[in-house]
């Protein structure tokens, strides 16, 4: 069940946070873009384990025609120390981090999902709590109305009423304003252009349990970003490989035609050639691409580093926002009530003076307000470990 930004109950047209998943892997023009990602990786495979082009040339001796001696060759490069296995090698390791940094992505827009759909379920629960508060402060008017009629109380006590109506009033308009604003929000998250649903299901506000420290720990090594962080050392590994083979220089192999015009005479032409690595042997290449793999290596540990405190930070976070929010169901939030039920009985029967019912009305929004905030928090917490460790279901 949801509401709408008029505070009216819909049954109909109700968003999913399955359905809000779906929408979102199906629509979404940045998870599209990321695909592509795949089949940049394998043209650069393939492009990586093509030959050297053979060179056609034509030369000529002397411009009198009777005298002219012309060659035709044909040249081709042969790759040596082994440049072509090792550029391979790095394609395909880029073909790997192409498809990890695809599940990072995934991750990251399922965690976005989350947080923006469990927003919008604050935002409706924002809605209603200050439809009861404005149902709440229209009978505490009412009985300030009734006990000023009856000469029971100063008119002052009715002038009070109305000011917290009023300024109730206007905590209701930004609640439906908020909840404006987090459609809007879910909706580009899953990829469409306008809202498409009338409400967030709502079955229950509650963040799933999540798994242990110890359990989520020992599943680091599976994540996609510590994954991602071992293939590129791999990668840069490959890439010092490849600077390696280069310090081997290619031979260039010729055979031809050779056509004597003042003797009529055609010989066949053979010939060799190679660089003699003197002065230029790649080292320069081959020290930048040592270090950027010892890069790689610092940047895994760093990630591991950053994975495990973050993991352990958002579930001391949730573990913390979890007891404040049960906390709150189960003694502030009833005790808050009771005090405003209690206060307002107590006002219509001459007991107590109006300041002490609006006390308890106070008092019970700030701590709805507060309610919410510890909701968000452990929100925060869950979407936290989803970027992190991608679907928690399969854990």
């Amino acid at each position: 069940m949801g509401l709408l930004a008029t505070g009216q109950v819909v049954l109909a047209q109700t968003l999913t946070l399955e359905s809000a998943l779906n929408n979102a892997f199906a629509n979404s023009p940045e998870l599209a873009a990321a695909k592509w990602e795949i089949d940049i990786a394998q043209g650069g495979r393939q492009q990586a384990g093509l030959l050297p082009n053979p060179l056609v040339s034509w030369d000529a001796e002397d411009t009198r025609r009777d005298s002219r001696t012309t060659t035709v060759k044909l040249t081709q490069t042969l790759e040596l120390g082994g440049k072509r296995g090792a550029r391979i090698d790095v394609a395909s390791r880029g073909q790997e981090a192409a498809a990890q940094e695809l599940e990072q992505r995934r991750n990251l827009l399922r965690a976005e999902v989350i947080d923006g759909f469990y927003a919008a379920l604050r935002a409706q629960e924002r809605l209603e709590l200050a439809q009861r508060s404005v149902a709440l402060a229209e009978r505490g008017r009412m009985v300030a109305d009734g006990r000023v009629t009856a000469g029971k109380a100063s008119p002052v006590e009715a002038t009070r009423a109305q000011v917290q109506l009023s300024q109730i009033q206007l905590e209701l308009s930004r609640a439906e304003m908020g909840v404006t604003d987090a459609y809007r929000r879910l909706a580009a998250i899953t990829g469409t252009a306008s809202i498409d649903f009338q409400a967030v299901e709502s079955r229950t506000l509650a963040t799933p349990a999540l798994p242990p420290t110890t359990q989520l720990l020992a599943r680091l090594e599976e994540t996609a970003e510590l994954r991602l962080a071992e293939l590129q050392i791999q990668q840069r590994e490959a890439g010092l490989g490849l600077e390696k083979a280069q310090r081997i220089p290619d031979l260039d192999v010729s055979i031809g035609s050779q056509y004597d015009a003042s003797a009529r005479e055609r010989v066949n032409v053979l010939g060799v050639s190679m660089p003699i690595p003197l002065f230029n042997r790649n080292q320069g290449n081959v020290l930048a691409a040592s270090r950027r793999a010892d890069q790689a290596r610092d940047v895994r540990n760093a990630t591991e580093l950053r994975l495990r405190t973050e993991t352990r930070q958002a579930l001391d976070l949730w573990a913390s926002a979890n007891n404040e929010v049960r906390s709150f169901n189960e003694v502030i939030l009833p005790a808050a009530q009771s005090a405003v039920d209690s206060a307002t009985r107590g006002f219509e029967m001459g007991k107590f003076n109006f300041l002490e019912v609006l006390d308890a009305q106070r008092t019970l929004i700030d701590a709805r307000t507060q309610y919410l905030a510890a909701l968000a928090q452990a929100t925060d917490a869950w979407v936290r470990i989803e970027r992190i460790y991608g679907d928690l279901a399969r854990i």
